[in-house]
């Protein structure tokens, strides 16, 4: 399929609000044509010097229409997809484009794994403090809470290629289990150093039987 493309350096996920400010002439053109003409767009991922996936979004509404004739519009991502082919400019436009193909997204999770994953994010905002709102299991997916975990830039462009919904779980699981190790260790050498200093009882200890 060919498809207009806005480059950025940001990935989206499937299901995610978009909010872009468009200020460049191409791309005010673009959102105009959508507009007109109903079409999507891609958002490919700029990263290690390339352009290999992306997702598709859908303009969903313009808000604010600036004087000099910059727009603020928000999007929904759609589908991810992998670039086979990129131009400069497309059919003419002065925005680029490229055939893409897009990817078959396999939900295949299981309900045991979206649990842990579920327990393991609780525990995480846990850890750090930070307020959790708890989603029934039937409304959770690796997508929901992707940008929200901790994870880099370089790991979100992992996780978006992936194609099934076992695997992106997967990834994620180890990611938690990761970083909730590492805070609790955080956790217990803060509480060690707190302590430092302190005066503290000591069971004493029984040397009643000790042999060397």
């Amino acid at each position: 399929m060919k498809l207009p493309l806005f480059p950025l350096q940001s990935v989206f996920f499937p299901g995610e609000t978009v909010p872009l400010h468009i200020f460049e002439e191409r791309y005010k053109q673009l959102i105009n044509d959508c507009r007109k003409e109903a079409i999507t767009f891609g958002i490919p991922v700029y990263i290690y010097d390339g352009l290999t996936y992306g997702t598709e979004v859908q303009l969903v509404e313009v808000v604010t229409t600036y004087e000099g004739g910059e727009m603020d519009v928000v999007c929904v991502a759609r589908q991810v997809f992998k670039i086979i082919t990129f131009d400069n400019e497309i059919d003419g436009k002065p925005y680029a484009g490229g055939i893409v193909q897009f990817l078959d997204n396999v939900n295949d999770a299981d309900r045991a794994v979206k649990q842990e994953v579920l327990n393991g994010i609780e525990e995480l905002y846990g850890l750090m403090g930070v307020p959790y709102s708890s989603i029934p299991l039937e409304k959770f997916n690796s997508y929901i809470l992707a940008h929200k975990m901790g994870l880099s830039f370089e790991q979100e462009f992992e996780l978006l290629q992936m194609p099934k919904e076992s695997e992106r779980l997967s990834f994620i699981k180890a990611h938690l289990l990761a970083t909730v190790s590492v805070l609790k260790e955080v956790d217990r050498t803060k509480r060690t150093i707190e302590m430092n200093g302190d005066f503290r009882n000591f069971d004493p200890l029984d040397f009643k039987d000790f042999k060397i």
